[in-house]
């Protein structure tokens, strides 16, 4: 399995799955433009794309949908006015394109929004972001996965000095909000496992976060949690750039 994430963040995203010849796009909040320019980066093209799964209905995740014919989208009800029969089902769990794709629901200020696990039979990469916590139901599914995209999105006392309004910033903190650094690890510390290579930490605010931040709260939550950090590739995905990741390599790198 391999993995692009063209673009992370609150501006637009868009990740390429990839495995045996099977190529999915997980959200679409990008312009046409980027998204093209970003592939080109990318074994694939556009006409590769097999389907288009989208999380919720935000705009940072839905902007580009308009350039992929409607018959590709996979959602949740509720999510997308031109799904017809490819409506999702939380904790369902469905064969699609090469992929064994298991739909869990999350908590977010959106109509029925979800994160997917996808699992191509040799390995397996949990897709999360956009989400104020996780219950314990998804944790049993998240379990020692090879690969993690998940969110990472906040440091709270960058987010409480900001000149956001205070009700963005609780709903940012909120159940229906978005994760910060030390609850995404956390979280993330319950699912690792001994098949775990790669996590990619998603959705970082530009205005509440940066990366040394979010990798400083992993690795000390992975520690205090007395995880091997060397196991794993921790790295942080970008609004600007692409990041790629899977072919099954471990590497020994903390960040």
């Amino acid at each position: 399995m391999e993995f692009y994430v063209l673009a992370s963040g609150s501006k637009g995203n868009a990740t390429i799955i990839a495995s045996k010849g099977h190529v999915i796009l997980v959200d679409m909040g990008v312009g046409i433009h980027y998204f093209k320019e970003q592939l080109m980066n990318t074994p694939y093209q556009m006409e590769d794309i097999e389907a288009v799964f989208i999380t919720h209905d935000h705009c940072d995740h839905t902007n580009g949908l308009r350039f992929f014919p409607s018959s590709l989208f996979y959602a949740a009800e509720g999510t997308c006015s031109l799904l017809d029969d490819h409506i999702l089902v939380p904790y369902e769990s469905y064969d699609l394109y090469g992929f064994h794709v298991r739909v869990l629901p999350t908590s977010h200020d959106a109509k029925n929004p979800i994160g997917l696990v996808f699992d191509d039979g040799e390995e397996k990469l949990v897709y999360m972001t956009d989400t104020g916590y996780v219950s314990e139901k998804n944790i049993q599914y998240m379990q020692n996965a090879d690969y993690y995209i998940f969110e990472s999105n906040h440091n709270v006392r960058m987010l409480l000095a900001t000149n956001r309004p205070y009700e963005l910033k609780q709903r940012i903190l909120g159940d229906e909000g978005h994760l910060s650094n030390e609850d995404s690890a956390l979280y993330l510390s319950e699912c690792v496992g001994p098949r775990t290579k790669e996590i990619v930490l998603a959705h970082l605010s530009e205005e509440a976060n940066t990366p040394e931040k979010a990798l400083e709260a992993y690795l000390r939550i992975f520690r205090q949690r007395y995880l091997n950090v060397d196991l794993y590739q921790i790295r942080t995905a970008s609004q600007r750039s692409m990041l790629s990741g899977g072919h099954g390599k471990r590497e020994n790198l903390s960040c």
